[in-house]
């Protein structure tokens, strides 16, 4: 009798253990000292077979999870901030009564970069390449070889940048045509196609842009920034056409390529009017550009987070996860999008109040989805061509590059019940 009330007790006691037990908190709200080395923090712990709450909403988005000394001892040496919490039932019970949720990160996503493997073909650099670094978040890159190969199913997470899948070079002809780097990288270019089997530029970016689709199709998450959205997004719907002038592959457009246009193909935008002269910087006016009647002035150009049902709308609240919701705006090649081009299955995150001018959207594609985010650098208001990188170092509390963070751990989350 006495040793079956003692077993009673025991599982008692390992019953209320886990409401006591000692877990580890990485705020995200205004007291983190470095909102992103916090995001590289997270990864590691998930790399290291560590289950993560991320509170959505909870202190702007805070990290909680068991403790154990070798994060801590991570986040001491990364010069993130961190709390030790004896018992998160407080915390467990303001989020089930506010418009706050738990999503559980189970697993460590596999990062790609869709990006030359040579650096030194890109004379700019790649703001998501930079927050994955300053973050210590491994990642590879990839390009059109390796994605044509089907290499893509190797990762959870691929993200595009400054890159122009119509094969038109970035329209960068009318202002550097005669640049060495212009003349070199479309030298790469047109080699690199013919080597894959493809007649021409935008024959072979198609292709890869499909199989980008495929991917997300299949269950990938795609995250692009700068030309890597609407270029993207153009060049799926411009199948069967040709939209490329004479300086881009020899031969001129379709004079009826507009007409040809197949909205349904694509996956963010419709109704948009090309636009096909090599001397205009611009794909189309779906961009916010001097070329479309707009232009941002850097004093008043700031952008505003929306703010969803962290209970009933998890995914867009975990990609809208910062310590503020006004960020300062920042331009691009492709800098923003008027909303009127916007599928109707597309969904804003952000945008510029009292204007159709959309920062940060979001849509499914199959098993997958895509977000498209306008602007170059977060940090850099006008990243121009050579222009030195971004010292993150120096902007480790950055709100824009938080919600890049946001969607590189954005696959590792699975929905979990509250338990108080």
């Amino acid at each position: 009798m006495i040793a079956k009330t003692i077993l009673r007790l025991v599982a008692c006691i390992v019953l209320v253990l886990p409401a006591f037990a000692q877990k580890l908190l990485i705020p995200m709200d205004l007291m983190q000292t470095d909102h992103l080395k916090a995001y590289g923090v997270a990864y590691y712990a998930l790399e290291h077979g560590l289950n993560i709450e991320w509170l959505l909403n909870y202190r702007s988005g805070s990290f909680l999870m068991d403790y154990a000394p070798e994060i801590e001892h991570q986040c001491r040496l990364r010069g993130v901030d961190c709390e030790q919490i004896s018992n998160a039932g407080a915390i467990y019970s303001e989020i089930e009564n506010s418009n706050m949720e738990v999503v559980l990160l189970e697993k460590a996503p596999k990062v790609a970069i869709y990006a030359p493997e040579q650096v030194t073909e890109e004379p700019w650099d790649d703001a998501v390449n930079l927050a994955l670094e300053y973050a210590e978040i491994p990642f590879d890159r990839l390009y059109d070889e390796e994605v044509l190969l089907g290499k893509l199913s190797k990762y959870d997470w691929l993200h595009l940048h400054h890159e122009d899948f119509t094969g038109q070079y970035g329209k960068f002809y009318g202002m550097y045509r005669f640049a060495q780097w212009y003349i070199d990288r479309q030298r790469n270019s047109e080699e690199r196609a013919r080597r894959l089997g493809f007649t021409k530029v935008s024959q072979q970016k198609l292709a890869v842009a499909k199989a980008i689709k495929s991917y997300m199709g299949q269950g990938g998450f795609m995250f692009s920034m700068c030309s890597g959205t609407d270029s993207y997004d153009i060049a799926l719907a411009a199948e069967g056409t040709d939209i490329c002038g004479v300086p881009f592959d020899g031969d001129g457009i379709d004079p009826n390529c507009q007409s040809k246009i197949d909205y349904g193909k694509s996956l963010a935008f419709e109704n948009y009017t090309l636009i096909t002269n090599p001397m205009v910087y611009e794909f189309s006016d779906i961009d916010v550009s001097p070329q479309t009647g707009s232009m941002p002035v850097q004093e008043t150009d700031y952008f505003t987070l929306f703010d969803f049902s962290a209970k009933y709308d998890p995914v867009p609240t975990m990609l809208t996860q910062c310590h503020t919701a006004v960020v300062k705006g920042f331009m691009g090649q492709t800098t923003a999008f008027h909303k009127r081009f916007l599928k109707r299955s597309t969904m804003v995150l952000a945008q510029k109040e009292g204007t159709d001018e959309v920062k940060y959207i979001h849509g499914n594609f199959g098993k997958g989805t895509w977000t498209f985010m306008g602007g170059h650098d977060p940090e850099d208001y006008r990243h121009l061509v050579g222009d030195p990188p971004t010292n993150l170092t120096l902007h480790k509390n950055s709100p824009g590059y938080r919600l890049i963070l946001n969607n590189v751990l954005f696959p590792a989350a699975r929905k979990k019940k509250l338990k108080t």
